[in-house]
């Protein structure tokens, strides 16, 4: 028999079966005798100013100190809240820079503490290779059709679905406890995925909060011990009830104490911002401007090809004058240079690279004037990149998404193709808040919409009304909620 008070034997009282634990049990053996275990050594935390984020935000980053220095403490007289994230795709980041706004706009100082940047450590090393495999599978998924029915579907929507695919999780997340070690043990702490939640768990920490990205139930988002908080009403019920987490048993459900639906993740910025937002796409729209879309093609580049045929779909409108095309390839520069290969006419964009102050230039300028043509955004700096989706969806009629961490924006949008089973949901919701359109499964369909889109120019205005009645209610406010929650002010 196994230790069932291990994370990894029970999960919210339920018995892992003595296979699924000992596969737990092989996932960590196997990380720890590629990358090492280093629980027991000094990991030192010191303070550094972070990158592009930092004034806007209030956000310091918490990255690795000498193995020497002295046990970390906060700045004297600050508030801290920590927020816990790893560099997988955008999504992750971007959820975790809403939490930082939101933390600074309650009157909390945010401390930005990325898993991925310890690089001497075992944590960083199991996250980077997982990240480089589920990048990989992305890319594949969109590539290799059958790939992707037999493969990547199934494993997105129904094998991290699985408890037992927790229960490996909880096991390899004791490989990156060690780098939380320095924190003081009642810090408020909100993770932006499971594994620096378990992983905060797993260090002792007392006050974590597990913000659930996604839309679609699956325990791979479970981190026992912490305060597990979901976007929708039905994540909520999904997760209270671990919804078919395994197949042919009912589960006990989550407690009550460790569940709360929240509202939508959104940067109190552009929460802040909705009311003024939708009134210029209102203007906008009656003064028959360019229909302005906003693309962000960053990350690992899976829907490159669905990408380059939608831009070639708009290109004749933007030639005429009737829409106005924003590109946001992050830090992949070579996916733009590769856009430019395919459609030759985007040479004649104008490029916003490694220039934020540019880009922060170019968002104020749109916002009173009329712009036309091709814009296309990069940045080497994972920061820059990330935020200047958020800048620019501000002064976007349109946001042109897969349905992940982005369909739960207030800002219309047109939903294409997913990328994993798991991502269905988004845009399902997204639909029902009337925020954005239902999943589009082809590119006729999409080329249909976005047809639609040029022809009836009520149809933002539409949405941007949606947005207004979503906001009254309370529907973006789930980031200040969620630092609530960690800093026992709610």
């Amino acid at each position: 028999m196994y230790d069932t008070t291990d994370r990894a034997s029970v999960i919210f009282g339920n018995v892992i079966s003595e296979s699924g634990y000992r596969s737990a049990l092989k996932a960590k053996g196997k990380f720890a005798k590629r990358f090492g275990d280093d629980a027991g050594e000094p990991h030192r935390l010191q303070v550094a100013d972070t990158p592009v984020i930092g004034p806007a935000l209030g956000v310091r980053n918490l990255g690795p100190a000498p193995a020497s220095a002295p046990t970390f403490a906060f700045p004297a007289g600050s508030k801290p809240v920590v927020i816990g994230n790893i560099r997988m795709g955008f999504g992750h980041y971007r959820i975790a820079m809403a939490m930082a706004s939101a933390a600074h706009a309650l009157g909390f100082d945010p401390f930005w503490l990325d898993l991925c940047s310890f690089p001497e450590s075992t944590c960083s090393k199991v996250i980077g290779r997982q990240n480089d495999l589920y990048s990989m599978g992305s890319r594949l998924s969109q590539r290799i059709g059958a790939f992707d029915k037999l493969v990547w579907e199934p494993l997105n929507s129904e094998g991290f679905r699985k408890l037992s695919y927790n229960a490996s999780d909880q096991k390899v997340a004791e490989l990156m406890a060690p780098v939380l070690a320095d924190l003081p043990h009642d810090v408020p702490y909100v993770a932006t995925h499971a594994w620096p939640a378990q992983a905060a768990v797993h260090a002792g920490l007392a006050h974590v909060v597990n913000a659930i990205p996604d839309n679609w139930p699956m325990a791979l988002h479970l981190a026992e011990g912490a305060v597990h908080t979901v976007q929708t009403p039905s994540a909520y019920w999904g997760y209270r009830q671990l919804r078919g987490m395994e197949k042919g048993r009912t589960l006990l459900p989550m407690p009550a104490d460790t569940l709360r639906y929240v509202g939508h993740y959104v940067d109190h910025e552009i929460v802040r911002g909705i009311a003024e937002d939708c009134a210029a796409r209102r203007t906008r729209a009656a003064a028959g401007e360019p229909l302005r879309y906003l693309l962000s093609v960053g990350g690992a580049g899976a829907q490159f090809e669905l990408f380059a045929s939608i831009i070639e779909h708009l290109l004749p409108a933007v030639a005429a004058g009737q829409a106005t095309l924003l590109v946001n390839a992050g830090d992949h520069k070579h996916v733009w240079e590769k856009l430019m290969r395919k459609l030759p006419a985007l040479v004649d964009a104008e490029t916003y690279f490694d220039d934020f102050a540019h880009t922060q230039a170019f968002v104020e300028v749109a916002r009173e004037e009329t712009v036309y043509g091709v814009h296309a955004f990069c940045h080497d700096d994972i920061f820059a990149a990330v935020y200047s989706t958020n800048l620019l969806m501000r002064v976007c009629d349109v946001l042109v998404t897969k349905p992940g961490e982005l369909s739960f924006y207030p800002v219309p949008k047109l939903m294409i193709r997913r990328v994993g089973g798991h991502e269905a949901w988004g845009a399902i919701h997204a639909a029902e808040v009337g925020d954005g359109t239902y999943e589009m499964e082809t590119l006729e369909e999409t080329c249909a919409t976005i047809d639609l889109l040029q022809a009836d120019r009520a149809l933002v205005p539409f949405m941007c009304d949606r947005i207004e009645a979503a906001a009254a209610a309370g529907t973006y406010d789930g980031a200040y909620r969620a630092v609530k929650l960690a800093t026992q002010t709610e």
